[in-house]
C-alpha cells in the first residue's frame, strides 16, 4: 500500500475497516439530482468497476453518490463513503441506514471530529479526501455549475485523472478541459491497472 495513501488515512476519523486492496479505487461523483440516464450509467460503471476489485469512494451524498455506494454493495464490492460531517451526523438523514450498509462493505471516514455539523465549507473538504483516496475520479453527470466540478477540479490540480462521460454539461466542459472520456466501463479499468502497477 501506498505509504502517501495510508499516512492520509492515520489523520481521518473511520467506522468500517480499510484494506489493502482499498488503495486500487476510484471515485465516482455527479449531480445530486441526477437523470435516469445518470442512474443508469452509474450503474453500469459501478458495476464492472467492482467486478474488477476496484474499491468505489464518493460522498454518501444523494442522487449519483448513493446510487454509486448502493451498486457496489448489491454487487458484493467494496465501498468508501467520506463525509462532510462527523461520523455521528449522517447527512442527508434519509442515507442514515445505507451508511450502515457501506461500514460491512468499507468504511465511513470523515476529517471531522464527531459533532461537526455538515455546513458548505465542510464538503469542500470531503471532496478533497474523496479525490486523495482515489486513483483516479469518474465524474458521471452535473450541471456546469455544481460540486461536481470542485472535486474534479482539485483531481486535476492533485494530477489525478479525471474522467468524465460525455452527455452532460459537466462533463462536456471538463472533456473541453482536457478529461479523458469514458465512454465504456473499459476505459477506466485499463488506465486503473495500469497506474496500479506503477504505484505498487
Amino acid at each position: 500500500m501506498r505509504d502517501l495513501w495510508l499516512g492520509k488515512l492515520l489523520t481521518m476519523y473511520f467506522q468500517g475497516k480499510v484494506l489493502k486492496s482499498d488503495k486500487f479505487a476510484v471515485a465516482v461523483v455527479g449531480s445530486r439530482l441526477m437523470s435516469e440516464r445518470g442512474k443508469s450509467l452509474t450503474e453500469k460503471f459501478v458495476k464492472e468497476l467492482v467486478k474488477n476489485k476496484v474499491t468505489i469512494v464518493s460522498g454518501l451524498a444523494r442522487g449519483i453518490d448513493t446510487v454509486a455506494h448502493k451498486t457496489a454493495i448489491e454487487n458484493k464490492g467494496r465501498t468508501i463513503a467520506i463525509l462532510g460531517s462527523g461520523l455521528d451526523i449522517i447527512y442527508p438523514p434519509e442515507n442514515t441506514e445505507l451508511a450502515k450498509e457501506v461500514v460491512e462493505h468499507g468504511a465511513l471516514i470523515s476529517p471531522f471530529p464527531k459533532g461537526t455539523r455538515p455546513i458548505g465549507a465542510n464538503f469542500l473538504a470531503r471532496n478533497r479526501v474523496i479525490v486523495s483516496l482515489s486513483l483516479a475520479v469518474l465524474v458521471i453527470e452535473g450541471a456546469r455549475r455544481s460540486g461536481t466540478l470542485s472535486t474534479a477540479s482539485w483531481a486535476a490540480n492533485s494530477g489525478v485523472e479525471v474522467f468524465a462521460i460525455p452527455g452532460s454539461p459537466a462533463t462536456d466542459w471538463l472533456i473541453e478541459q482536457g478529461a479523458s472520456i469514458a465512454n465504456t466501463p473499459t476505459d477506466v479499468i485499463q488506465y486503473l491497472k495500469a497506474n496500479a502497477i506503477n504505484n505498487s
